[in-house]
């Protein structure tokens, strides 16, 4: 059973939500209308996800998110939203957030984002992914001093094809730099995925995101 909390300061949008997801394995276990009311719903009920507004009042999302992953970092954290802004998704998934789909999202598409956060995935609106990786390739890029990988276990190529992967490098410019044919550069790509558990590129730098690798 997945335990999930809704958070949106529009009452009709709970209501909503609590009619796609609340059934089968996943249960709906509060509510909360902003960001401070969510993390007192943190105090008293046991949650597993959380579909969070961005913009609520008192507390929006971003700031609860920053919050909540601070304390209850076991709790994960899906941003749902009607504002596709490229600075909420990128400071909610820097302070811990797993995903970020907007409301007009299907249905099933909410349901597949539960599940596969509450599995230690990540979920991101398909139209938001590019320019989420854009922003993080910029931001690292303006970055002088490069941070270590530190308890990362990736071996040393694999760092290294990460760190281009950041840059925006695909496989064959990640081949000429590195001096190794693309079929290397896949496999290396295969292992650090597998070795971190992610799905593809995107979760990848979402990870990286996170971990503060820039």
């Amino acid at each position: 059973m997945i335990r999930v909390a809704l958070v949106d300061d529009q009452r009709i949008m709970i209501e909503g939500l609590k009619m796609i997801v609340g059934h089968g394995d996943i249960r709906v276990v509060g509510s909360a209308s902003n960001g401070y009311e969510a993390y007192e719903l943190c105090k008293e009920k046991s949650i597993d996800v959380m579909l969070m507004d961005i913009k609520m009042p008192n507390c929006n999302g971003v700031e609860a998110v920053k919050k909540i992953k601070r304390d209850y970092p076991h709790i994960k954290i899906i941003m749902l939203t009607t504002f596709n802004d490229d600075a909420y998704i990128f400071d909610s998934l820097r302070y811990g957030a797993s995903g970020y789909l907007l409301k007009d999202a299907e249905p099933s598409e909410i349901i597949e984002a539960i599940k596969n956060v509450n599995a230690g995935g990540a979920m991101i609106e398909p139209t938001s992914a590019n320019r989420l990786i854009e922003k993080f390739i910029e931001l690292s890029l303006a970055n002088d001093q490069t941070n270590e990988f530190h308890d990362i276990p990736l071996t040393k190529r694999e760092k290294d094809v990460c760190r281009l992967v950041i840059e925006g490098k695909n496989n064959k410019e990640i081949a000429d730099e590195l001096y190794i044919s693309e079929g290397t550069v896949k496999n290396n790509l295969t292992n650090i995925l597998s070795k971190l558990n992610l799905r593809d590129r995107t979760q990848l730098a979402i990870y990286l995101l996170q971990h503060n690798v820039l």
